[in-house]
Order: structure tokens, then sequence, then C-alpha cells
């Protein structure tokens, strides 16, 4: 799998990642969470490492930490989540438990979703990424209106990470706020690459562009995920699924050329 570098470490991370939402929020026993461990392998043995979790997702971190627990050989994960809520003790508290769902003392990379009480929790994320439990600090949002604060937060602190939802057919970042994490180096992780599910839906019908094969493209989903990762900004994309053959075509996207910017405007062009 293709890496990028992370801009403020220079970390290679691998370019396709996993989302947990819906997917890992579900019980043990059942016949969706016996697909899982299938899953983080297609996710592993593919050459990828990002699992994004939220303690917002049910069981998702549970689910998630039981699975890499007893992944043989040990797990290579690259572990993201969140923490959402206000006041610097409730913080602690849900960070503090999102480390012992995922059966981790390291996080890779902790978030402050949607910036509730940023300025709150940024003091006791710079103090734990000095002490190694988090090795970078990130935030995140999913909403337009709120681009302009994430705009002026990323302007105002230094932050490692912005995750931030980017489609195909939901391309509002590309305004303002790719180009200023390239400025300010910042890593770019793109949720919802599929906007929301709808995007494949439209294009189902549709016949691939006659040059899908020399990027080694088999599928809309995968030429999805190609137009983000192409992107200079984007640094990984984290398709959520919890069904291993979703993860094994979401992952071959990250082998093979990128695209041109020919390619990518060919894309917004079939898209409208």
């Amino acid at each position: 799998m293709l890496t990028k570098n992370i801009p403020s470490s220079g970390e290679a991370l691998p370019v396709i990642g996993l989302g947990t939402y819906r997917g890992f929020d579900v019980e043990p026993g059942s016949e969706a969470y016996k697909l899982l461990p299938a899953v983080v392998d297609q996710l592993f043995s593919a050459g990828g490492t990002v699992i994004d979790s939220s303690p917002m997702y049910g069981r998702a971190e549970q689910s998630t930490g039981e699975l890499l627990s007893i992944h043989q050989p040990s797990s290579p994960a690259f572990l993201a989540t969140k923490v959402w809520t206000r006041g610097r003790d409730a913080g602690i508290a849900q960070m503090e438990d999102s480390f012992r769902l995922l059966q981790t003392e390291r996080i890779d990379l902790m978030q402050i979703h949607n910036l509730l009480d940023w300025k709150t929790h940024l003091p006791t994320l710079r103090a734990w990424k000095e002490e190694g439990r988090v090795r970078y600090i990130g935030l995140t949002h999913y909403t337009a209106s709120a681009y302009d604060e994430v705009e002026a937060a990323l302007k105002a602190e230094s932050f490692d990470f912005l995750q931030i939802n980017y489609a195909l057919d939901d391309r509002a970042v590309e305004a303002r706020l790719l180009s200023l994490c390239r400025e300010r180096g910042v890593a770019v992780i793109c949720n919802r690459p599929f906007g929301g599910g709808g995007l494949l839906g439209r294009l189902r019908d549709t016949p691939l562009p006659g040059w899908a094969g020399e990027v080694q493209a088999k599928s809309w989903a995968q030429l999805a995920l190609k137009f983000l990762i192409s992107h200079p900004a984007v640094t990984c994309v984290i398709p959520g699924t919890g069904n291993p053959k979703y993860m094994k075509e979401n992952a071959e996207a990250g082998r093979g050329p990128l695209l041109t910017d020919a390619q990518r405007q060919q894309l917004i062009a079939r898209v409208g």
C-alpha cells in the first residue's frame, strides 16, 4: 500500500485505513461480530494500519480492543480515537476509558471531536504527548457550517491532524481547509469518503472511465478513494466497514498510480 508522510513527524502512514462507526458497534457472538477478525486481517495484510474509533460509536472501541488484543502476529495498528465532552475532568475520564476499552497504554492519535471544548482539552493532550501516552493530537469536524471555526483553530494552535469529511460529491474542504493544512503542516484524514453512501448508489450503473485500469481501479468505490488520496493535502482515508470483502476492495485502492489532475477533474464532471 502507498504511504504518505505525516507532516509534523515525517512518519509514513498507509493511505487507506478503517473507520469503525456502525460496523464495529456489534455484540460478541453476533454474526456481524464474527466477521470483524477478517476485516482487521484484510486491513493489515494489505499494508494498512490506521483504525479510527470514538466513544460515540457504541461499543466500537471495545470491539477494536478485543480484536487487536488477540491478533497474531502482534497488531501493527495505528490507533486513533476521540474525546467529545465538556470539561477537563470529564475529558480525562472519557479518554482514560478509551485506553481501557482499546486495551492499550498508548494511543497514536487523540482527536478533539467537533472542536467541543477544544481549548480545555488541549493542555491535557499536550501533557500526555510529552509523556508518550498519545503520539499525535488532532481535531475533527464534519459540518461545513463549522469550517470557519476549524480554520480559526488551525491558525491559532499547532495540531498534527485534521479529520474532516471529503468525498467526490462533498468537496467543500477544498475551498480553504486543505490548502491551510498543507501550509500548517497538518495531516488530513478523510472520513465519509463515499459521501454518506449516496455517491456509490448514483454511480452504480455508470461505466468506469476508460483509464480506470491504468490506475488499477476496478470499481467506483476504488476510484472514489483514489480521488481523495491523490490530493496532495490528504494523508489517509478511513472508509468504514464491517465486511471483509469491502475492506479488501477499499485497501486495494491504496495500490497503483495516483490520479492525475485531469483524471480527478473527469471524476468531478461525472458526479456533477
